[in-house]
């Protein structure tokens, strides 16, 4: 069976689609190839390692890249994981592509305690999972 290719878009590729990645690689990776990428690259948010570290997933060794347009034109799924990305995704010529956006509010940008971002991050990170889980399990 060929893997259905999913390429996840965030702005920096450093926390929401870097974690998308991370729990498609884990609970799908038998249907699908997995990659992300942001229009920029902020590098691996520390705190999006260990909130999934919290979930039994490591992502450390997961890299923070830009846009590759090959790949982007070679995906059956783009799923841009924040409105700037879904606003500013680059054109894709492959007409078959299947283009979602899913909006997840930036954990990077939570104020407070270290345990209210925590928290934040927690919370992203479990809503992304149950998103994840769906298409998973249903394909959309």
């Amino acid at each position: 069976m060929d893997k259905k290719l999913v390429y996840f878009l965030c702005t920096g590729n450093s926390c929401r689609s870097q974690i998308a990645d991370g729990f498609l690689k884990s609970l799908g990776s038998d249907k699908y190839e997995v990659n992300s990428a942001g229009l920029e690259a902020h590098g691996l948010n520390p705190r999006a390692v260990a909130t999934m570290k919290e979930a039994g997933i490591d992502i450390s060794n997961h890299t923070s890249n830009v846009i590759d347009p090959e790949i982007l034109n070679r995906a059956d799924y783009v799923i841009t994981l924040c409105g700037h990305a879904d606003e500013h995704c680059p054109v894709i010529s492959n007409k078959n592509v299947v283009k979602w956006h899913w909006g997840f509010e930036d954990p990077a940008k939570a104020t407070g305690t270290e345990e209210e971002i925590t928290a934040k991050f927690s919370e992203v990170r479990d809503s992304i999972k149950d998103r994840i889980e769906l298409f998973v399990k249903e394909g959309k």
